[in-house]
């Protein structure tokens, strides 16, 4: 548990049956799932500002996957993060993540 009393991606992933949908297999994707939301978990707990592009750079992760990474840390189960995002220009938004609820 961290010190402000949030649980963290590792004692979520330890506590609850994680990733699922219709593509999602256990034993191919789990590992490497779990990995890619400890790193992005990792980064963006300091809350600055990031693109998809910078977040995908900084943790060595597919920008797809970064993106869904930030979607699963808004959920209840792996933290229910603020995850806000803000429109810099032409298609292109940043992201920055908090503790609480989801937004």
């Amino acid at each position: 548990m961290s010190t402000t009393g949030q649980l963290s991606i590792f004692d979520v992933l330890q506590s609850t049956s994680t990733f699922g949908g219709e593509t999602y297999d256990h034993h191919r994707d789990e590992k490497r799932l779990t990995k890619q939301l400890e790193k992005v978990e990792a980064l963006m707990r300091d809350g600055k500002w990031r693109t998809l592009k910078q977040i995908a750079h900084e943790t060595d992760s597919p920008e797809s996957s970064v993106s869904a990474r930030l979607r699963d840390l808004r959920k209840s189960k792996f933290g229910g993060y603020s995850v806000e995002r803000e429109f810099v220009e032409r298609g292109l938004w940043r992201y920055r993540v908090s503790d609480g609820e989801a937004v």
